[in-house]
């Protein structure tokens, strides 16, 4: 036991040569040859991928643009009463056949709420606001609706787009309504005549000369 007892070996370990023979080389050729076809061949499976891709967006894109609606109308709405707005738009379409139709609440999410309210109110025949007690607290209410109503004054076609309306839940009393809302007739829906009134204003001649100027608009732009 001990360093003394120890064996020392004056022979080293043999050291392998490290020379390549004709057969070792022509192996690792091989090999890269075919780990570059390999790699080629993924590459191509990859990009004919992609290029499939883009075919298939442009497909969808081109989709998107043909099913693209004009509405009838567009209610907008305070953010606390999406569910009365959403019985609006069940009642003036089930009730009153009055479609399609569309509350703000749907549009489109993660785009500005500008351009929303620019195609909401532009993509669609009539543009109804929901006076509620809700109304006169959101300042985004009171922005879309004074929007709203200079675009109805600066285009032609736009003339009496505008509805106030009243609902059955939380309505707006008259006297806290905006001096700019009170000169236009609103929509009462407890009042007996509402049924006439609606049937006064959706009417589908209005709606087919907006939806021409619409597409022109729409053609004129993409040309």
């Amino acid at each position: 036991m001990g360093i003394q007892n120890s064996k020392i070996y004056s022979n080293p370990l043999p050291v392998f040569s490290r020379k390549k023979n004709k057969d070792t080389k022509l192996f690792e050729n091989i090999t890269l040859h075919d780990q570059e076809g390999q790699n080629g061949k993924e590459l191509k499976e990859l990009k004919e991928e992609e290029e499939e891709e883009e075919v298939r967006g442009g497909d969808r894109s081109a989709e998107d643009v043909d099913e693209e609606i004009f509405f009838k109308f567009v209610i907008l709405h305070a953010d606390d009463d999406i569910h009365e707005a959403l019985r609006v738009q069940e009642m003036l379409q089930n009730d009153f056949g009055i479609k399609p139709g569309i509350i703000f609440a749907e549009m489109p999410c993660g785009r500005q709420h500008l351009q929303n309210l620019d195609d909401a109110v532009n993509g669609s025949a009539w543009t109804i606001f929901l006076l509620t007690e809700n109304f006169l607290r959101d300042t985004w209410c009171n922005f879309q609706f004074y929007t709203s109503l200079m675009n109805s004054v600066n285009r032609q076609h736009k003339y009496n787009s505008v509805i106030p309306m009243r609902p059955l839940n939380n309505p707006l009393p008259r006297n806290r309504t905006p001096f700019a809302l009170q000169t236009i007739n609103a929509l009462e829906e407890k009042s007996c005549g509402f049924c006439k009134q609606v049937e006064k204003i959706f009417q589908d001649s209005v709606y087919e000369k907006q939806k021409a100027i619409w597409k022109n608009e729409k053609n004129t732009v993409d040309a």
